[in-house]
């Protein structure tokens, strides 16, 4: 109760007001300018993204204070937010995708960086309407009804007018001890490499991906996340408490012409990245680090700092503003009392949505081994 009143309210309060004027001048623009023009809908559409998805690079920077470790050549370094990549990451923490806009944020194209994601998220005030405006992919997680889905997003990603990142979770759900075990049994049973960090990657929207995107798209940055062992993990709830932590990244780009043609080798080709991810996952538990590539120290940039004071200043100013108009009533009273509980309401939605399945049990992990079971719980 106390982390809601002193952190969660004045942030939310903060995040639903100026997410809501993004929101609109959003829906506006998508109106007004994109039947005209969608390549100048877009550039305007990724300004605005930024100035509310810099909101939460702000809690993860200056507020949380955690710091990024990034292993990476210096080539691609070079290369990343100036060139449209496929980002295929495994899928660690409750913030992975936090900590892919943090990453684009410090390459230079948040606003243009884009995901495969699960259709509910659409629905959620501020932050999903904003995905939506951004052309994210929502997936209901059915082959049947998200091929056509994916198609056309691809298809639609083909003359965007700025470097895009499109980032792809092809494990298919977060990280947990229990789905590992699962995973590992179904290895075992498949006679697949068994995993010990991470889960056996799903293809079938990769290689689509693949299949689509090729012609325009010319790398992969195939991103492994890890935690230092004497680093607690990062989630939505220890940001809020400003609890900080440490997170480390490798990237290594691959070129997307060299990936094989048939539908058979790319999902035999991100099978053995997985098998390499998960090797460097185990060579980090010991060492601690990422020791084959050059590490970089992200820094933390003062822009998201910036746009926070400028939100902040603005939205009290409204305020003021607000209170000297209307009179001081019971209905005054009730209407700041219903706001502040739907900003709760609506920041409990939001931490919810973010965290990791919480399950211990292994009977609900159990898996029948029949190939059409399989293929439904664990790899489509």
């Amino acid at each position: 109760m106390a982390l809601a009143a002193v952190v969660v309210l004045p942030i939310g309060l903060l995040f639903l007001l100026s997410g809501l004027v993004i929101n609109f001048l959003q829906a506006l623009f998508f109106v007004i300018v994109r039947p005209c023009s969608k390549n100048v809908y877009r550039k305007m559409n990724a300004h605005l993204a930024q100035l509310l998805w810099l909101e939460v690079v702000w809690l993860f920077d200056w507020w949380a204070h955690i710091k990024v470790d990034l292993y990476i050549d210096s080539e691609t370094l070079e290369l990343m937010g100036k060139e449209h990549a496929l980002l295929i990451c495994n899928h660690k923490s409750d913030i992975d995708w936090l900590i892919g806009w943090v990453l684009a944020q410090r390459a230079g194209c948040l606003g243009s960086t884009l995901s495969l994601i699960k259709k509910s998220l659409k629905l959620l005030p501020v932050i999903g309407w904003s995905m939506w405006f951004t052309e994210y992919i929502f997936l209901e997680r059915s082959w049947a009804k998200d091929e056509h889905t994916l198609k056309a997003g691809f298809e639609n990603l083909t003359d965007f007018p700025m470097p895009f990142w499109l980032a792809v979770f092809v494990e298919g759900t977060r990280f947990t001890q229990a789905k590992l075990i699962a995973a590992q049994e179904y290895a075992i049973a498949m006679k697949l490499p068994i995993p010990r960090n991470l889960l056996i990657p799903r293809t079938k929207g990769f290689v689509a991906a693949v299949n689509h995107l090729r012609s325009f798209v010319p790398a992969i940055y195939n991103c492994t996340v890890a935690i230092p062992k004497d680093e607690p993990l990062p989630t939505i709830l220890r940001m809020f408490r400003g609890r900080s932590s440490t997170v480390h990244i490798h990237i290594k780009r691959h070129l997307i012409c060299e990936l094989p043609e048939t539908d058979s080798g790319i999902k035999q080709w991100c099978r053995d990245r997985f098998v390499e991810k998960d090797a460097s996952l185990e060579l980090h538990k010991s060492k601690n680090s990422f020791d084959s590539s050059e590490c970089h120290s992200i820094g933390r940039p003062k822009k998201s700092l910036f746009v926070v004071i400028f939100w902040s200043w603005l939205l009290l100013y409204g305020a003021i503003k607000f209170f000297e108009w209307c009179s001081f009533s019971w209905g005054t009273i009730a209407f700041c009392a219903l706001l502040l509980l739907f900003v709760v309401i609506l920041m409990q939605i939001l931490i919810l949505f973010s965290q990791s399945e919480k399950s211990d049990s292994l009977r609900s992990q159990t898996i029948n081994y029949k190939e059409d079971t399989l293929n439904q719980k664990l790899i489509p």
